[in-house]
């Protein structure tokens, strides 16, 4: 991010180039789309694509799975925006600049943000390909988005007693119900990364109440309730987490099995969009 600018002077900046590129009138919702489930890209309609490297303050993904754009056109009929992609603090970014995009979609409009991530099952009873729609998060990243100067608009102390929107939960649930989509609800645990787990942790996680661990989404539902927008957030179960199963983590993995859920992620998302 532009330190010269600072965050509001790169906001100003970023939405009046996205301003000259995007047709953007009234959002209904912002997609954070994770690893390997950028294929949600494809079912928007008229979209219109901007490169991350082409928006002041964005920086460019370098792991595989995130493709670097953000998205106007139409979901279900439905004007949207989405992020295909993040710059991860694992990557070395502030944990303000990984967020930074959810204040850009704000600024462009959206009111509801939706995000999605790759993580790793704790619970037992989830299997690879399982999606979870968070209720909850742990932050263990020991980072916060919010730190610093108050950015105008934002709380300076933002409840987060309900940090994902129970009326979006139920959406979520009844677009799984009507599909015909497993949906498990459960509480997510953000690491900072860029390793995986140990067992040992993945143990005092479960000991601590977390279904599913990974390495995003937090700082951008931080910084999203801060400026008072409605968050939900779907985790794709990739793989056992270390300890729970013989078998070693891969990225490789993360991604493949991201690729065979999509297709129910992709029916979820569109779902709750329409309903909004």
């Amino acid at each position: 991010m532009a330190e010269s600018l600072g965050v509001a002077g790169t906001l100003e900046a970023a939405v009046a180039v996205l301003r000259t590129r995007l047709p953007v009138q009234s959002p209904v919702a912002a997609i954070v789309l994770g690893s390997g489930l950028g294929g949600l890209a494809h079912r928007i309609d008229g979209a219109t694509r901007v490169a991350y490297r082409d928006i002041p303050g964005f920086a460019e993904p370098r792991v595989e799975g995130h493709a670097g754009e953000l998205l106007h056109g139409t979901l279900g009929g439905r004007e949207v925006l989405a992020l295909a992609g993040r710059f991860h603090m694992y990557e070395g970014h502030e944990a303000e600049h990984s967020a930074f995009p959810v204040r850009v979609v704000h600024a462009l409009g959206a009111r509801t943000l939706i995000l999605s991530n790759a993580a790793g099952g704790i619970r037992r009873t989830f299997s690879p390909g399982q999606l979870m729609v968070i209720a909850d998060h742990i932050n263990l990243m020991f980072r916060n988005p919010l730190l610093g100067r108050v950015v105008a608009g934002d709380e300076r102390f933002p409840d987060m007693s309900a940090p994902y929107d129970p009326g979006l939960i139920r959406q979520l649930h009844a677009a799984a119900n009507a599909l015909g989509i497993r949906l498990e609800e459960g509480v997510y645990c953000g690491l900072l990364g860029p390793t995986y787990e140990t067992p040992a942790e993945v143990r005092m996680l479960e000991r601590m109440g977390a279904d599913a661990v990974g390495m995003s989404t937090v700082p951008e539902v931080v910084v999203g309730r801060a400026m008072g927008m409605r968050c939900a957030a779907v985790s794709c179960i990739t793989n056992p987490a270390a300890g729970t199963s013989p078998h070693p983590i891969h990225h490789q993995e993360v991604i493949e099995v991201t690729r065979v859920a999509a297709a129910d992620f992709e029916r979820l998302v569109e779902a709750l969009v329409q309903a909004l």
